[in-house]
């Protein structure tokens, strides 16, 4: 019986801990985003990585998450965390065709 009461104290531990927070990509190649739409968890984080031979400027005026990542270059990449629910909407300042929406689930 003693042994089984640490097991249970330390299962009933990793239960209540929170869930560790994701990492997503969303690269950048010919002025598009890979992504049109996602959905990630509230607490995650949203890496852009610029794959295009020039800048791009990714930004959102979104109330659930107002962002800018100001201009980076290829090879670059930038993150953003996701702390509200809600939808995002992202752009790049340096081409405005370039859209993305993010759902943030609670």
């Amino acid at each position: 019986m003693r042994t089984i009461l640490p097991f249970a104290a330390a299962l009933a531990l990793l239960f209540a801990l929170p869930a560790q927070a994701a990492e997503h990509v969303v690269n950048q190649k010919g002025k598009a985003f890979s992504l049109k739409r996602m959905a990630v968890q509230q607490g995650d984080s949203v890496k852009f990585v610029n794959d295009d031979p020039f800048s791009h400027n990714v930004f959102s005026l979104s109330d659930v998450k107002s962002f800018d990542l100001g201009s980076y270059g290829q090879g670059l990449a930038k993150s953003v965390l996701m702390d509200k629910p809600g939808m995002v909407e992202v752009e790049c300042a340096v081409h405005p065709d370039m859209k993305l929406m993010i759902e943030v689930k609670k």
